[in-house]
């Protein structure tokens, strides 16, 4: 009998680091650690670490693991100096200083159009070349200190490897794909977007592109590190999705992105065109506002989470009138930076808990119909809509997300699926093939579809546009 070998996946997001200990073949957990990170859009990314090592002690170490994969929060920019050493604390993806910064590039890279046409995307406030701007423009000797640019996943790799040498940096196409200088169609970086970006004909030391079955270096213990991941592309491969499958995940963002066979290119700003950690394409719908809007709801109304769910099906759907923009921390798509959240219908009829509840649900996920729609206008094919997420844990959250999809929501077992995949990418470098691991029991959920709730939104948003 073959000796079983042990895989360690790590998920370093922005409130947390989860590792995850597996057999690589059948994808048994085996045990499991859990950190905490500090809150902020901007983070000294010592902390990345030192979380790391917390949570990988209390998942019992990785002595005994073949292969160990990251995957992490995407964007985030952590500028390095020639002596590898952090320059300033790490600008995150949800820190929304550089949007003017964003378009700046946009139309210096000769528009919306064409800066889809080089990087799949068109820049706002959460990529990375749009941050590196912003130092340029407001910090401008720490610009020219920088030598280099990590990415979380792209700095934790390297830690492992002792963070000293510049070289021994490295990345995936995945994580790549959401800097803004970086072509999925090409899996080539387009250094013509860092030099507007950073000025001076800069030329950085990168890391190098390692393809997702590959392993990019070694921890000082001699432990292969496979190549990562972003994390949404880290959950697909995680859930297994395939082409046709619509991941809605619902974190600190909400995102809904798409396995795809061909490149995406969006002039407007709503899909990103991601590359995915297989060798495919993850068109990606990103908003800035998603669990957290149930968190203030259970403030608001001094409720606990399963208390809103229990109010929110008592209402009926629609809220009685009363419609939320939930733009608490401003947003992503639409891009509004610096938008806060909208109330509106509210009346002495809807005035009470149950609708204020359901318009909070109905509020969170009509920004994510809205995402699957867009993927479906740029000829996304969608089959089926995978749920995960902190949110989808609120009994509440399927049924209304299928009424507002209007189509059946398949919710897989809780899970760290981030984490899950970077296991698997680590099972697939060591063994030289993807493993298939049983997901467990797959939840169906279907409600009568109610656009009249999707069109009301709409109308809030576009009455909302200038403000």
């Amino acid at each position: 009998m073959a000796k079983r070998q042990l895989i360690a996946g790590v998920d370093s997001s922005t409130q947390s680091v989860k590792v995850v200990i597996r057999d690589s073949n059948t994808g048994e957990l085996v045990r499991q650690g859990r950190a905490s990170h500090p809150d902020g859009t901007e983070i000294d990314p010592v902390h990345w670490i030192n979380g790391l090592n917390t949570a990988i002690s209390e998942a019992g170490g990785i002595k005994d693991v073949s292969a160990i994969s990251i995957a992490g929060q995407q964007h985030g920019m952590v500028a390095l100096d020639s002596n590898g050493s952090v320059i300033r604390d790490a600008l995150l993806w949800n820190d929304v200083r550089s949007a003017q910064a964003a378009e700046d590039l946009n139309r210096e890279a000769g528009g919306d159009t064409e800066i889809a046409k080089k990087t799949g995307s068109k820049l706002v406030a959460s990529f990375t070349a749009a941050k590196l701007r912003w130092l340029a423009d407001h910090e401008p000797v720490n610009a020219t200190k920088t030598a280099s640019i990590a990415l979380p996943h792209d700095w934790l790799s390297w830690q492992l490897q002792g963070g000293k040498d510049l070289s021994k940096l490295f990345t995936d196409r995945s994580d790549a794909s959401g800097t803004g200088y970086f072509d999925p169609s090409t899996s080539k970086y387009r250094k013509e977007i860092i030099e507007l970006a950073l000025g001076n004909n800069r030329e950085l030391e990168l890391p190098r592109i390692v393809s997702p079955s590959d392993f990019g270096g070694t921890t000082l213990e001699g432990i292969p590190i496979a190549a990562g991941a972003g994390d949404n592309a880290a959950a697909a491969l995680g859930l297994q999705a395939q082409p046709g499958d619509v991941v809605v995940s619902l974190g600190t963002s909400g995102t809904a992105f798409a396995v795809s066979d061909t490149p995406t290119h969006d002039s407007s700003g709503s899909v990103a065109g991601f590359a995915d950690a297989t060798g495919r394409y993850l068109p990606l719908v990103c908003t800035l506002n998603a669990a957290r809007i149930l968190d203030a709801a259970c403030h608001m109304l001094g409720k606990t989470h399963d208390e809103i769910a229990a109010l929110a099906l008592s209402a009926q759907p629609g809220a009685g009138g009363l419609t939320l923009l939930p733009y608490f921390e401003g947003e992503r798509t639409p891009n509004r930076p610096n938008a806060t959240g909208v109330f509106s219908g509210m009346n002495i009829s809807n005035s009470n808990p149950a609708d204020i509840s359901r318009a909070m649900i109905e509020g969170m996920l009509s920004g994510l119909a809205d995402a699957v729609d867009s993927l479906v206008s740029l000829g996304v094919n969608v089959q089926r809509i995978l749920l995960i997420g902190g949110a989808a844990k609120n009994p509440a959250v399927p049924l209304i997300a299928s009424a507002l999809f209007g189509r059946e929501v398949l919710v897989p077992p809780a899970g760290e699926y981030v984490a899950n995949g970077a296991a698997k990418q680590a099972a697939w470098a060591l063994l030289g093939e993807t493993p298939q691991w049983d997901l467990g029991l797959v939840q169906h959920h279907s409600s009568l579809s109610t656009p009249h709730v999707i069109e009301k939104y709409r109308i809030l948003k576009e009455q909302t546009k200038q403000w």
